[in-house]
């Protein structure tokens, strides 16, 4: 995966209302984090680059397009994108679908579209909770979803997990958009609180959850940040990474 070319070619830079969602399309998300890791993990760099649409979730991605294209563009976090596509499923009453997370997640969530977006039909489905699915797991998963008939398709089973499924699987799914978004399930569902506008406009959105989860947010800021700062150097630089 090179980062330069990832900028230039793949990076969706326009505003969310742009999206071309008449065409069945995965959209993923990418941060330095997911980038760090896609160097080691050849499927999951593979299930990025064939996304349909590859959105900048991260203060780091920005900056990176800045600094190596002189292009601005605005991050787009999979909590700006889940949001948007509620809203417009919302007013085309359309079918969405959650799979992942626990089914308590599940419930606050079903919960919270009934009250927050009432022309929404939804459906949920909780999957056994490891680290890799068996054919059985995955054949279930995408009998719950084709049974359902969705127009969204929202996964949410953390990076690189989620991508790597929804890569493998999309072929399988009769869904018009499929969206992977992490953490924005526990967000929505009010298991974990986003952090204030003010720590997000200074693009330290992920300060306040480090301070709160410190043991499994350290690898994140403090081994993928700087990983990511020094490999956007290396492009500024010398034209080549060294990841």
């Amino acid at each position: 995966m090179n980062l330069k070319k990832i900028i230039e070619k793949k990076i969706y830079s326009l505003q969310l209302d742009k999206l071309n969602l008449k065409k069945k399309c995965v959209i993923n998300t990418i941060n330095p984090h997911s980038y760090c890791i896609s160097k080691n993990d050849a499927l999951f760099s593979k299930a990025l680059l064939e996304s349909d649409i590859l959105l900048p979730d991260g203060s780091g991605i920005v900056m990176a397009t800045k600094l190596l294209t002189g292009r601005k563009i605005k991050k787009i976090a999979g909590f700006d994108i889940h949001q948007f596509l509620l809203k417009r499923a919302n007013n085309m009453s359309q079918k969405v679908f959650y799979m992942g997370g626990s089914q308590n997640t599940l419930e606050l969530i079903r919960v919270k579209i009934k009250n927050d977006y009432p022309n929404i039909k939804s459906s949920f489905y909780s999957p056994p909770f490891k680290s890799e699915f068996s054919e059985i797991d995955s054949a279930k998963m995408c009998e719950k979803i084709n049974a359902f008939k969705p127009d969204i398709l929202f996964v949410g089973m953390t990076a690189p997990k989620q991508e790597k499924w929804t890569f493998e699987h999309k072929d399988e799914l009769n869904v018009q958009n499929i969206c992977c978004v992490g953490a924005v399930f526990d967000f929505y569902a009010g298991n974990i609180k986003r952090s204030s506008p003010f720590w997000i406009k200074l693009g330290l959105e992920w300060f306040p959850r480090f301070i709160k989860e410190p043991k499994r947010l350290f690898k994140r800021n403090f081994v993928s940040a700087p990983k990511f700062i020094l490999e956007v150097l290396s492009f500024k630089l010398f034209g080549k990474g060294i990841l």
